[in-house]
This record gives C-alpha cells, structure tokens and sequence, in this order.
C-alpha cells in the first residue's frame, strides 16, 4: 500500500530529554524495546528541548546531525523514543532517507510479533489500522486521481479515499469479529460466577515476572523470558488454595505512555482485568525505576476502569536484593497488603498464596436492597452478575432484593451508579 522506506535491524536512536516530566521517557527502556522488536541498537542521538520542533521534532542542527549518523552507521531504520506526527516523520525520511519510526510504532510492532492466538491477533492488527489510518497521507504521493473510461471520467476517487475506506471497512470487521470474542469471554466470566471462584489478575509493569510467577504458583509452561511484552495473550489457571480455589489470570504488561489505540484494542484482554476480584500487582523491587514504574500502571489502571479494584502488591525478585527475605506485610487491621517474593528461585509462594486466601475470603458481601419501581434498571444488572439470593415486592411496589456477591462487584456497581445503590441499602453483612 505504501512507498515507504524498508525497515531493517541496524537502528539509530533518538531519545530527547524534556523539561515537562509528563513528556519524559526512559532511554534504558527505549534500548530494551528496540532489543524486544529484534533490531539493534548501532547509535544513539541524545538532546535536550522545552519542546518539540513541528517540523523535525528536534531542532534543525540536531535533525542534520542524526542524518549524518545514520549516512556514516548506513543505518536503515531511526527510532524515536517520543510519538511522532505523521508530517515529521515524512520530514524526517526524506531527510535521513531511511524508515523512521516513532515510539508507538516500535510498541506495536513487538506486539504483532507476541501475538499467538486468532484474538490477540486481531487486536494488534486493529491497532495497527488505527494507528496507520492518521498517516495514510505519507503514501501514494504519486498517484493521480482515478479516472473512468466512457461516461466515467471525472476527478473520481483518490487512491488516499480508497484507502481510508478499504481501513474503514477493515476496522469494522474485526470490530464486529472482537465482540464475538468478548461475548464469548463474558459467558466464561459468568460461569465462573455461578461456581463462586474468584479471579485473581496479575498486572504489572512490563518484564516485572509476571509470567514466571504464574508459572510457579501453578505449575504451568506460558512463555516467560528476559524481555519486554513477552506474554500478549491473557492466559487463566486454577489455582488451589488453603480454603478453596480461585482463577489466576496472566494478562499483558504495561508500560509507560501505553498507546491509546492498544487500550481500545485490547478492550476484550483488558476486560479480564477490570472484572477480577484482586489484583496482584507484580513489582521489580530490583529495578532503581520501581517506584515511577508503580505509578505508571495505577495510572494504566485508572485509564481503563480498574483503580477500584483490591490490589495486593506483590515484590519480586529478591534475590537481586541482599537481606531479604520471604515474608507478608500487614496493614493496621491485619489484611496482607505487600508480599516478597523470588518467582525465579520459587520462594515466598505460599506467603502468596495465604495473602490472596486471606483477601478472597474477605471479599464477599451479602445485603438487602429496597429498590423503588422507577429504580428497577438495577435489577438487570444484579442478574447478570447472577448473585440474588431473594427477591420480593412490598405494598408500595418496591423490590426487596437480596443478594451476596463479591466486594469488587459491588465497588464496580457503585462506582456506575455514582453512589445510588448505596441508599437502597437497607442491611449488608461481610461474609467471611
């Protein structure tokens, strides 16, 4: 579809230190994605700015310098560290005469080369597609309008028209394609409801053992390695606890500035997330970078409905770390809310495991609600979530419901309710 420069593995990189900290980046991270993507790292351009420049995003002289790099490396790919607009990217081509990539496209990238199954595939290429129709511009510069033979001949359709409606057709496809897996996922969830087991999500930053961890606790092959998004499709396992069993997913990693158009792809992954009853927030405490990483997923979280959720943080690695050892750390009323762990070296895990039955048993609720007729909305979603006990009507038509579901179901309820639910109230009770 396009005329573009052709990618390779000899990459330059550009990473520009910014004065606002909501615009800054990580070159160490920059090194790790282009090492994950399968490209290596042959120069590294660095700078400082208030502000990017519209037309090179770094300066002129910086813009000549990096063009002089990449013609003495013969570089065949320039990565940016920062997203680009698809005009300087154009610029930034024709300068360097070679691909430039920004970013969001690298992030991508590595996503299309994890992905494994029909629906994570489906995901990145609606990524992708999204991402490709804002520079549709770039290509077919030396195309015309087309043009018909007899009776037909006008200005007609330009090749850049069709293609934004060959994406947009595209787009709906596998739109309609992703909801048919979502509603699939949603028939699991509600399965899994009507068995009472819990799910249990790990999230995380990136490369912070996710995936080992869950191979530990249950004994399972997903692939795991030293790597950044090394697991892209959401894996779930049983895990067998001290009063019971709950469901343990393995979801994505996260990353700071995570590209809107993976959020919205990933909305039917990203569900399993938003619908588990604990996360268990996996943290690198070896990494010098912890604690910008920590905020990084809260903000993650937030952005895709989940900051409400219970989290147990769960530090691993330490045994990168000296003089310390597996243990639970608790809050003042003596709910586990950190645990230490080493997934690679398998210690801590039962310190785990009794921190996660300590908070499941805890997390259900039973209560009374006396709903009024003009209420009755909320009903509906009671029943999906298949959790009413008993159900009856008074003189004044009102409905009394009673119902016993989990914590992190009733914060969800609230939070959508804006508070409503709350003064139907009429008793609750935690089950322990």
């Amino acid at each position: 579809m396009f005329d573009r420069y052709e990618a390779g593995e000899n990459a330059v990189l550009v990473h520009i230190d910014f004065s606002d900290e909501d615009s800054r980046e990580d070159l160490v991270e920059l090194q790790l994605l282009v090492e994950s993507a399968g490209a290596q790292s042959i120069g590294v351009i660095t700078g400082s700015r208030r502000s990017p420049d519209r037309k090179f995003f770094v300066g002129s002289g910086k813009a000549d310098e990096l063009a002089a790099l990449v013609a003495a490396t013969e570089a065949n790919v320039v990565i940016f560290n920062h997203p680009l607009s698809p005009a300087q990217e154009r610029n930034l081509e024709l300068l360097c005469q070679c691909r430039v990539l920004d970013r969001t496209t690298l992030i991508l990238d590595i996503f299309a080369q994890r992905a494994r199954t029909y629906e994570g595939k489906l995901q990145v290429e609606l990524a992708q597609l999204r991402h490709m129709s804002t520079r549709l511009i770039r290509g077919w510069t030396h195309l015309e309008r087309q043009k018909g033979g007899i009776g037909l001949r006008g200005p007609g359709e330009t090749q850049l028209e069709t293609d934004r409606r060959l994406l947009r057709g595209r787009i709906r496809t596998i739109n309609r394609r992703l909801d048919k897996v979502d509603k699939q996922r949603e028939q699991s969830r509600r399965s899994r409801r009507r068995s009472d087991l819990a799910t249990v999500s790990l999230v995380g930053y990136t490369n912070a053992g996710k995936s080992t961890l869950f191979n530990s606790l249950t004994s399972s092959d997903v692939y795991a390695a030293d790597q950044l998004f090394a697991t892209l499709d959401p894996t779930l396992r049983k895990l067998e606890l001290r009063d019971g069993a709950v469901i343990l997913a393995d979801t994505v990693g996260f990353i700071r500035h995570l590209p809107h158009d993976l959020v919205a792809a990933f909305k039917a992954t990203l569900q399993e997330t938003r619908e588990a009853d604990l996360l268990l927030h996996i943290v690198d405490c070896a990494d010098e970078n912890m604690g910008d990483n920590f905020e990084q997923v809260q903000q993650v979280l937030k952005e895709i409905g989940a900051e409400e959720i219970p989290q147990l943080v769960v530090c691993n690695k330490i045994d990168l770390l000296e003089d310390v050892s597996p243990r639970i750390d608790y809050d003042s009323e003596g709910v586990p809310i950190r645990v230490w762990v080493s997934a690679q070296q398998q210690k801590g895990l039962e310190q785990l495991k009794e921190a996660i039955n300590v908070i499941v048993g805890k997390a259900t609720l039973e209560f009374t609600l006396q709903i009024p007729a003009n209420a009755g909305h909320y009903l509906g979603q009671f029943y999906r979530l298949d959790v009413i006990q008993q159900k009856e009507y008074d003189d004044l038509g009102n409905c009394i419901l009673s119902v016993r579901l989990l914590e992190a179901d009733w914060h969800r309820l609230m939070k959508q309710s804006q508070g409503e639910l709350e003064t139907f109230v009429v008793d609750n009770t935690t089950v322990e």
